[in-house]
């Protein structure tokens, strides 16, 4: 099973760009970000042409999210839940869905703009609401995951699944992850508090797929439009795959995908994806 996460930057934009990269790399799950639509502007059609099925929470000009499963292999996704039940929030930045037995979160973390900001408490605010929500989620599918290895079977217990939170998490956990940690120390995606709250998502049970690999240095999701920070691959790596401990020996690989950077008219980002052992 392959999952894969990109921030779009505007699906009506990139829309061609997404139809091409699912042609090349039919990932079986594709989570969505900024796509910056209303859900009636949401391309359905063209989606479904390509062989999946969508659940999406829209909003023009900012934020969106969306999850796209591919119809042959996983199903149409089930259960959508979309935002925090715990968090009052009107920007659609998260949306949840079973597909192929698996627990998916898609959530676009907010920005923060500035360390110190409104903007910045907002998002400090929003992702310990994620910690919260997520808690007994990744508890319960751990547990599950070790009461089925020890009874020899895979069957999980009712009303958990494994669990994976897939999307653009706006921090960078580790100055490996920055191309000058010195000119990032303490900046918006690279804060103590930024980088704290990463630790506790972990802590919960989950784990960065990416670092489960020996990785090449200077492995980035991310590039500034300006500056020709692309070319100088002065990056972040921001957009994650985590997947709860219970799951985590089935990862076979996890990469970043930097060809559609290189295209005409890309989005900021570039795709992760993760490969699972069925």
């Amino acid at each position: 099973m392959k999952l894969a996460t990109w921030n779009v930057n505007s699906l009506k934009v990139r829309l061609p760009q997404v139809l091409d990269w699912l042609a090349a790399n039919p990932v079986d799950v594709l989570c969505l970000q900024e796509t910056k639509l209303r859900d009636e502007q949401f391309p359905k059609d063209a989606i479904a042409e390509a062989g999946y099925e969508a659940a999406f929470a829209g909003q023009p000009t900012y934020n969106g999210v969306a999850i796209l499963a591919r119809r042959d292999t996983v199903g149409a996704p089930a259960n959508v839940v979309v935002g925090n039940p715990r968090f009052e929030d009107e920007q659609q930045r998260l949306i949840s869905a079973t597909v192929g037995g698996l627990r998916v979160v898609c959530a676009y973390f907010p920005n923060g703009q500035e360390v110190g900001s409104d903007k910045y408490a907002y998002k400090l605010r929003w992702i310990d609401a994620l910690i919260d929500w997520l808690a007994p989620a990744v508890a319960g599918a751990v547990q599950d995951a070790a009461s089925s290895a020890s009874a020899g079977t895979d069957a999980a217990a009712p009303g958990w699944a494994p669990l994976a939170l897939l999307g653009d998490f706006n921090i960078a956990p580790e100055d490996r992850d920055v191309h000058d940690p010195a000119l990032w120390a303490g900046k918006i995606h690279c804060s103590d508090e930024e980088r704290a709250r990463f630790v506790r998502l972990v802590e919960l049970g989950l784990v960065d797929a990416f670092r489960l690999f020996d990785q090449p240095p200077k492995q980035f999701s991310w590039w500034d439009y300006r500056m020709m920070g692309f070319r100088r691959n002065a990056g972040l790596r921001i957009d994650h795959i985590l997947v709860d401990a219970g799951i985590a020996p089935r990862v076979r690989a996890c990469a970043i995908d930097r060809e559609p950077r290189k295209l005409e008219k890309p989005s900021d980002h570039a795709p992760v994806i993760v490969e699972l052992e069925d």
